[in-house]
């Protein structure tokens, strides 16, 4: 069986570039090379794109560390040819590879543009939709949707960057509390993040925010326990044992996340009673279909003392290093192991294109004669 060229997307114009190639480098060091071909396809900061790791080596030196990973276990992809500069510029990506798996993280990758690219040259991709990509990496759109499903969520306020002058600590805070969280309205890994108590904390925290985005969100503060659980599947999802997060930190913040390997313990499963587990597993599928996903993501929740459930937020590319990231290890311990989890996302890849594909482009109806129209 002839195998099927994988190109796998990393590093991109995000903030979470870095983080992007971790998660690249677990991928492509996992994929069953007896059913593929991987073809290395890296964007510099600047949004150039590099096929090949000889090209990846001279053009993007962020991505040395995976490359030095693929030598050191042995691990060849797809070499890299000039000549498909031109063949991809005039006749689009399909015709490199088969099927496209983004490892991107943030902006300009998880938010719908490189899925709109995908979808334009006819590339099955591996993830969520323009679509579902939109809607997940926007905090406020993706609330407003949950608050409309009644799904529980933390009160919110959004703002623009011109309504800077209706943004009071003091009129905010009567509706959401004294303790706040300021966030990017689109951003991941809690870039841009600050829990704040007061005015001036308030105040800094804003303007920090919207050096990030042009949108913010201001949530209430929500006192419980963080839960995770994966997702995947098309129009049937599946969903993962939850995990809890154990954070040693006052929140989970990016520097928790990378950069402090004791910020945080999993306990997987989470340490709860079955029916909120349960509850828990029901609301994640709901928040899946509402959010328009496809292919995976990774569904974060509070837990209240009462046992009250509610959703945090939802990551459409949730990271993929084997060894920290909470999407596969929820899975594995649920019974599928990494391997076999990237085999499926590319096989739910592959499905939606070819449902997709039964699609018209054309109008079908019966075009009036010029004599009618008159």
């Amino acid at each position: 069986m002839e195998k099927l060229r994988v190109g796998v997307f990393f590093g991109g114009k995000s903030t979470e570039h870095e983080v992007s190639i971790k998660s690249a480098t677990s991928v492509v060091c996992n994929l069953d090379y007896s059913k593929y071909d991987v073809l290395l396809v890296g964007v510099s900061r600047e949004g150039h794109f590099f096929f090949g790791e000889r090209a990846i080596q001279w053009k993007l030196p962020s991505a040395c560390g995976l490359l030095d990973e693929l030598r050191r276990k042995g691990i060849k992809t797809v070499p890299s040819d000039a000549d498909w500069v031109p063949e991809v510029m005039n006749e689009g990506i399909a015709s490199v590879i088969d099927v496209a798996f983004p490892v991107f993280h943030g902006e300009f990758g998880e938010d719908g543009a490189i899925q709109g690219l995908f979808e334009y040259f006819g590339v099955p991709f591996v993830g969520a939709s323009v679509l579902g990509s939109s809607i997940g990496i926007d905090k406020d759109v993706t609330k407003r949707l949950l608050r409309d499903a009644c799904i529980t969520t933390a009160k919110h306020m959004a703002f623009y960057r011109h309504e800077n002058l209706d943004i009071e600590y003091e009129k905010i805070s009567m509706h959401l509390g004294e303790t706040l969280f300021v966030k990017p309205a689109s951003r991941g890994s809690s870039i841009g993040v600050r829990k704040v108590h007061t005015k001036e904390a308030f105040d800094d925290a804003v303007i920090n925010a919207f050096q990030y985005d042009n949108k913010i969100v201001v949530e209430e503060f929500v006192k419980g326990r963080e839960v995770e659980c994966s997702v995947l599947g098309n129009e049937y999802a599946e969903v993962s044992l939850p995990g809890e997060i154990v954070v040693n930190h006052e929140f989970y913040s990016y520097a928790a996340k990378y950069l402090d390997e004791n910020a945080a313990n999993l306990k997987i499963p989470a340490d709860l009673p079955q029916n909120v587990m349960d509850n828990i597993r029901r609301i994640a599928t709901q928040a899946y279909k509402v959010l328009c996903c496809e292919g995976m993501a990774r569904v974060d929740f509070f837990v209240r003392d009462d046992g009250e459930v509610c959703l945090n937020e939802i990551n459409t590319i949730p990271g993929f290093t084997r060894e920290v990231s909470l999407y596969p290890k929820l899975w594995e311990a649920t019974g599928l192991p990494y391997k076999d989890l990237l085999d499926r996302l590319i096989e739910l890849a592959l499905f939606r294109h070819k449902r997709e594909n039964r699609l018209s482009h054309q109008y079908l109806g019966t075009v009036p004669s010029q004599e009618a129209v008159a």
